[in-house]
């Protein structure tokens, strides 16, 4: 039988960030997958990451910039990037911030995402 979700999950995030998870380890306890709806204030960066999990980031509006080994993508409004798992990147938005998807495969842990401290950048 389908299952609703009537009720994400608020996830605590750091710098202004807004994470509300509709599947995934912290609101249903599925491993395989996370599903999120994301929002960032303007100018938000996070650190550098290394994740073991995939991650599909489908921007909804504004545009979301990711630094990677080989420069940075910018990802505008209806266009989605793939990070794979093991590629070092970085998210940030500019001026006028971000909302958009973000589904990892396996399903997303700060255990597994590698972020590294703001001191290593």
């Amino acid at each position: 039988m389908p299952e609703l979700i009537t009720k994400p999950v608020r996830v605590p995030a750091p710098g202004g960030k807004t994470v509300v998870e509709h599947l995934g380890r912290q609101s249903t306890g599925h491993e395989a997958v996370s599903v999120a709806h994301i929002h960032v204030p303007p100018g938000w960066d996070q650190p550098f990451q290394t994740p073991e999990f995939d991650e599909v980031t489908l921007v909804l509006t504004g545009t979301v910039l990711v630094d990677h080994d080989g420069g940075q993508a910018v990802v505008r409004a209806g266009q989605s990037l793939i990070a794979r798992a093991g590629e070092r990147i970085r998210y940030s938005v500019g001026e006028s911030g971000a909302e958009f998807i973000a589904i990892c495969l396996p399903a997303f842990s700060p255990t597994t995402a590698h972020r590294e401290s703001r001191d290593e950048r």
